[in-house]
């Protein structure tokens, strides 16, 4: 193993001993105590599979069948969750075959960054992630469900369902992609169009018609945001079947997949193979895993909130030194866009998981010698998926990159560092990522001009008072002030400013999109502007030097002058507390954590 990977693991084991026991421990007596459906009394049970077909039934009332328990996120407004309304059907077809039977225990809510980006309800992303928690909770609730199938894709909801699942862990778990649309328009020409359009230099309607283009069919978007590297991290993570994180929807071997998720699932419990409940798979080396796929891919900074809040469901104490200092030895070996000109389809054709996780193995980088649901020992998802006459099988996936441009060997990585960084100073700690970022726009130091929403800084850009050096600072954009919504407005104007040849950043207590590109954009920062933080001090013309490369955000203000200002107070958020269902978000806002502690509502007794 890399000395930086073991020393990580090594501490985090350290920090969450005590919490990881209480874990293990819970865990245990539920798996002691069993499924309850036995113990059920007659009407419970009655209720329990009143609409199961009588063979379903049957199996039931003798206790002799395994009970698959489906939590879904299908909608079909969401490209990505469009393909699973087929798949309750597929997965009881393949239970029954096995003797067993499935049964959706409930869905959650789903909601579609892309159309909520810039609206009122982005301000209750976030926290749908903690009622997809909740809610695949109430759905397990029941204690009819030997195992459990999820299905998701998209951003927040993965990460909801996997700390649900971690809640529920003496259950064997899989989880079930549905795979990303077929490639459309060129994400680069997308994003052209875009600042174009943010110019006024092309109208809407062509606009509309590059994004009908880009996002155009039923699977999840094909740029590397939250939602495909949520199927990259749970795929190296051995919670998927090996190589099926990116296959198209609609297709054969997908459909073969799905099903074989649900036989996969049943082998796992205590009736039909070698018990594996999902306690035993994530551990702290799974989580590690997992880190270290999405700084070699050069996925989402979402996930440093979304790692901190899975982690701590499994009593397991994650922080951003230790995202910090796994990026600083594991090397990007793949360039997807943002962080490249290919998309997840050219990235899967290029070798895809397989090559990835056998080139991390290879360097130490991964550990190897982790529970899957497939078995134990990660080298068994260096192997791709194939149907032979219709019949699904594995065979070991390419030992070299089938385009360099894409994917890259340990020998030659795209970059040494995996890109993501802590930045800390005297406006508090927040993170960066660089793997899109050229060199040359790593540091600036400018002065500040403030805004407290978005449209503040598209309104200023249109007045044309942006032509010139800046740090942006948009603040009371935290979880506890307004929900922390992604600030996925601000990436055509501040692009555009930077192409022009202006030194410009970002400073925020809120979120960049997963997809956050080539502005330096200092995000999550805490302590946040609503609860005091020094942000909420700082005014238009102070200068702020953000350096990604020293790890440093600094306020560049006299001590005695800093001791003196006083803490602004929000003049806009009142504004964001009401309609579009924020007013039955308050509670959240009230008692989440900060940003390192994953932004979350759960406070665990164990943690």
């Amino acid at each position: 193993m890399h000395a930086n990977v073991e020393a990580v693991t090594a501490r985090i084991k350290e920090r969450s001993k005590l919490s990881r026991s209480r874990y293990l421990d819970q865990m245990k007596r539920a798996e002691e105590q069993g499924v309850h459906r036995s113990q059920l009394s007659c009407g419970n049970l009655a209720h329990g599979f009143a609409a199961c077909q009588p063979q379903d039934k049957q199996a039931l009332k003798l206790m002799n069948a395994v009970n698959i328990g489906i939590v879904t996120a299908y909608n079909d407004m969401l490209s990505a969750h469009q393909p699973y309304e087929r798949y309750p059907d597929m997965l009881r077809a393949a239970a029954r075959e096995m003797g067993s039977v499935a049964q959706v225990a409930g869905g959650v809510p789903a909601m579609c960054d892309g159309v909520t980006q810039g609206q009122a309800g982005m301000e209750l992303s976030l926290f749908s992630r903690d009622v997809i928690a909740m809610s695949a909770g109430i759905a397990l609730s029941h204690n009819m469900f030997d195992c459990a199938l999820y299905l998701g894709v998209c951003d927040k909801i993965v990460p909801g369902l996997l700390m649900a699942a971690l809640r529920f862990g003496h259950l064997p778990t899989v989880f079930v992609p549905a795979g990303p649309m077929v490639s459309g328009l060129p994400n680069k020409e997308k994003a052209k169009i875009r600042q174009l359009y943010a110019e006024g230099k092309v109208g809407r309607d062509a606009l509309l018609q590059c994004e009908s283009d880009s996002y155009h069919s039923a699977g999840t978007c094909t740029f590397y945001g939250t939602a495909n590297t949520n199927q990259m991290v749970v795929e190296t993570m051995g919670l998927h079947l090996p190589g099926s994180s990116f296959i198209n929807p609609g297709t054969g071997l997908r459909d073969e997949l799905t099903k074989e998720a649900a036989r996969q699932v049943i082998r796992l419990t205590k009736e039909n193979g070698r018990f594996t409940p999902l306690y035993e798979i994530i551990d702290e080396k799974t989580i590690v895993n997992g880190l270290v796929a999405l700084l070699a891919s050069g996925g989402s900074t979402n996930h440093t909130l979304h790692f901190v809040a899975i982690a701590r469901a499994a009593g397991i104490i994650i922080n951003w030194d230790d995202f910090s200092d796994l990026s600083a030895a594991v090397p990007l070996l793949a360039r997807v866009y943002p962080n490249g000109e290919a998309d997840i389809n050219h990235f899967q054709a290029a070798g895809g998981t397989s090559f990835l996780i056998r080139q991390l193995l290879a360097g130490g980088f991964l550990h190897e010698d982790v529970m899957t649901v497939m078995g134990q020992g990660l080298s068994r998802y260096t192997a791709e998926p194939f149907l032979e006459d219709q019949r699904l099988v594995w065979r070991e996936g390419p030992t070299e990159s089938l385009d360099s441009k894409v994917l890259a060997p340990l020998e030659t990585p795209f970059s040494p560092d995996g890109g993501v960084k802590v930045l800390q100073g005297n406006l508090g700690r927040c993170v960066i990522k660089v793997s899109a970022v050229a060199k040359e726009h790593q540091v600036v130091e400018a002065p500040a001009i403030v805004f407290e929403d978005q449209d503040e800084l598209a309104a200023a850009f249109d007045r044309g008072e942006l032509e010139r050096d800046f740090v942006a600072v948009v603040r009371f954009q935290g979880p506890k002030a307004i929900g922390m919504p992604e600030l996925h407005k601000l990436t055509p104007y501040l692009g555009t400013l930077q192409d022009r040849g202006f030194k410009v950043a970002l400073v925020t207590d809120g979120r960049m999109s997963g997809a956050s590109g080539k502005v330096p954009a200092a995000i999550h920062l805490w302590p946040e502007a609503i609860e005091g933080g020094v942000l909420a001090k700082v005014q238009t013309g102070d200068v702020i030097r953000l350096d990604a490369l020293a790890g440093q955000l600094d306020w560049k203000v006299d001590p005695s002058v800093a001791e003196q200002r006083e803490v602004a107070q929000p003049i806009v958020r009142a504004s964001h507390m009401m309609g579009m269902g924020r007013e039955l978000f308050s509670p959240m806002r009230d008692n989440v954590g900060n940003a390192e502690q994953g932004a979350s509502v759960f406070l665990y007794s164990e943690v």
